[in-house]
């Protein structure tokens, strides 16, 4: 199977795809939810690979004991994937921050010196509470922790909020997965379900697009 047969399988039917990795390959399901979630948090241009989805697919697959999967070494490994993922995107975007106006990032992404100001004023004023949030929305995920690298957003602040994120976010939709993912009615929903995680997920940013289309006619 081809990269992109894999990634589009991985992003169409997650479910299915980490249920026959787990038949060929056993434990070795650990090693690639760590590099998804690990590539999801911290590759800002990779922002598409499933992140709710996977965690409470994850979660489902530990609460099938025929996987003989444990759900609490998951959520570990998961913790640290995105931990990991959250730094090296911090650290990039502070990076092209020092280098100034004009860095681009894999020759995409330009850098201007007005993104960098206002960058740093809204993590001065909603910092933590949008990393914490941030966690909890596809796509927005990703680029949080780049942004607050760019920002120059303080170190210390930013690792506290970024830890108490990951752990809230991983634990919490791997669980919900664990404990509900073999109800008779979540089995025969579970894309509907998942559909369903992912709509709320980006419901804030709806919201934001809306309010800022509304602000900018006023």
């Amino acid at each position: 199977m081809e990269i992109l047969e894999i990634f589009k399988e991985l992003l169409t039917n997650t479910k299915g795809f980490l249920e026959l990795f787990v038949q060929n390959h056993g434990t070795w399901i650990y090693g690639l939810l760590f590099l998804i979630v690990f590539c999801e948090t911290g590759l800002v241009v990779l922002p598409l690979l499933p992140g709710d989805s996977l965690l409470f697919t994850a979660g489902v697959l530990a609460g099938n004991v025929n996987n003989n999967l444990d759900v609490g070494l998951i959520i570990i490994l998961l913790i640290i994937a995105a931990l990991l993922g959250d730094n090296t995107n911090y650290f990039i975007g502070k990076f092209l921050a020092k280098k100034g106006e004009g860095a681009k990032l894999f020759g995409i992404f330009t850098i201007k010196k007005e993104y960098i100001d206002k960058t740093h004023s809204f993590y001065e004023k909603h910092g933590s509470f949008a990393i914490i949030v941030a966690r909890f929305v596809p796509i927005v995920r990703t680029f949080a922790p780049f942004v607050a690298g760019v920002g120059s957003m303080k170190y210390s602040r930013y690792i506290t909020f970024c830890i108490i994120g990951a752990i809230l976010w991983v634990t919490v939709i791997t669980l919900a997965g664990y404990f509900l993912g073999n109800i008779p009615w979540v089995q025969h929903n579970f894309e509907k379900i998942v559909l369903g995680i992912v709509l709320v997920s980006v419901l804030p940013v709806l919201f934001g697009v809306i309010k800022n289309l509304l602000g900018s006619k006023k």
